[in-house]
């Protein structure tokens, strides 16, 4: 007898741009995903070191089942033109320690493959998980953890009015925390 094939089964909103999906994840992103993670261009505001194959899959499982056990997660981020997975982007409850707290507050985040920076890609997926976002989340406050010298994503976060509230560590690295409460439209 062998066994069932595993098949993803929870809940993940298809959300659809004009250049992207952004849909559950899959093994099939597995390998795009461990690719991205030797990227020092994607790694360096991320990790500051490439990750295992090992790791990579954890921080897959763990977005993956924020959806079951939150209501909300990340996204796989494909390529309409291509059905390339280029990254990932979403909401998360890391329930992390760090001052000040962030609370109760889902945090967005997203990670692109290098190759897709600058096209305008990570406002687009933005865009729509952030519309996602205020119907689901009804306008409450959201928040955004990054490292201070990541300037894409920085204005990224500011277009979407992310205003700065404070500068701190988070394990011992310099960290800058953004919020919004929404809706609010992109600023130019």
């Amino acid at each position: 007898m062998s066994a069932p094939t595993p098949t993803p089964n929870y809940p993940v909103p298809v959300l659809e741009t004009a250049r992207l999906w952004l849909r559950g994840y899959s093994p099939a992103d597995m390998p795009a995903f461990v690719a991205m993670f030797q990227q020092p261009e994607f790694y360096r505001y991320l990790t500051g070191k490439p990750l295992s194959e090992e790791d990579v899959w954890a921080t897959l499982m763990r977005s993956a089942g924020h959806w079951t056990l939150r209501g909300f997660g990340f996204w796989a981020v494909e390529e309409k033109a291509t059905g390339r997975y280029i990254g990932s982007v979403g909401f998360v409850d890391r329930k992390r320690t760090i001052e000040p707290p962030i609370g109760e507050a889902p945090e967005i985040g997203w990670v692109l493959d290098a190759a897709t920076h600058g096209q305008g890609y990570a406002t687009e997926a933005v865009t729509a998980v952030l519309t996602w976002g205020d119907a689901h989340f009804q306008g409450a406050r959201t928040v955004c953890l990054m490292n201070p010298e990541n300037a894409a994503s920085r204005r990224v976060a500011e277009k979407f009015g992310y205003r700065e509230y404070a500068r701190t560590t988070y394990h011992g690295e310099p960290a800058v925390l953004l919020e919004r409460t929404g809706p609010a439209l992109m600023l130019q």
